[in-house]
């Protein structure tokens, strides 16, 4: 079987992440499996403290684990050097972040661009083109040339989430991407990301804590004290 007729996006076995500080060590994530289906819209769900953002770092490529298996799309992903982790990266993750981290002297277009952008070297036609689409996509033509600052939380958001989609990625990370939204905006949000879902077959795992929210995914997967525990 090709990686390409794997239904497992990503596979995850035995995974340890141990932070230490001093002569201190703190085992975030114990020996944590965890499989990703293509296609899936998926909710982590799990307490503070209870390791998601590490899970997520660590799925996100952002750091290597203590221990442990990653594969993604059939590749081993503690076999690649830093270099290569990077360009991985770039090429089939993105991220939604709680606060969007937007670029704030910077208009909507540029920033959904600059992901692809940055490793051309300059937004070129073709990258801009596709920004604008995707800023279409999520509702936002209207203020494609508004900076950051000019844009409302739940505009902001919808920008970021057209960022994250800008290199076509096969995996969406999404951490806690409604907390700073009120309740009618973070369901709007949510209703774009299932529409992306069905329509697009992009896979999402999102974290969150909140049960209206992981109501619009297929799945949820509940992490307790550094690992997964089957749901109730």
């Amino acid at each position: 079987m090709s990686p390409g007729d794997d239904p497992r996006l990503v596979t995850a076995r035995g995974i340890v992440k141990t932070f230490r500080s001093g002569d201190e060590e703190t085992e975030v994530l114990k020996a944590l499996d965890l499989e990703i289906p293509r296609g899936r819209m998926i909710a982590l769900l799990g307490p503070s403290g209870s390791g998601k953002s590490t899970l997520l770092n660590i799925l996100g490529l952002l750091m290597r684990p203590t221990a442990g298996d990653l594969v993604f799309l059939g590749e081993r992903m503690g076999e690649l050097s830093d270099d290569r982790l990077a360009q991985f990266r770039n090429r089939h993750l993105g991220f939604v972040f709680q606060y969007h981290h937007l670029l704030p002297d910077f208009t909507a277009t540029e920033n959904v661009a600059f992901p692809a952008a940055a490793p051309a070297g300059r937004l070129t036609a073709d990258i801009r083109a596709r920004a604008h689409l995707l800023l279409d996509r999520v509702g936002l033509t209207p203020r494609r040339d508004f900076r950051a600052t000019q844009l409302s939380g739940g505009q902001k958001q919808r920008v970021a989430i057209a960022r994250a989609l800008i290199n076509l990625p096969d995996l969406v990370l999404a951490d806690e991407p409604t907390g700073n939204l009120d309740r009618e905006s973070s369901r709007q949000v949510m209703a774009l990301l299932r529409d992306i879902n069905r329509r697009d077959g992009a896979t999402f795992l999102i974290s969150t804590h909140d049960d209206e929210i992981a109501a619009f995914c297929d799945q949820r997967v509940h992490i307790v004290d550094g690992k997964i525990v089957p749901s109730d």
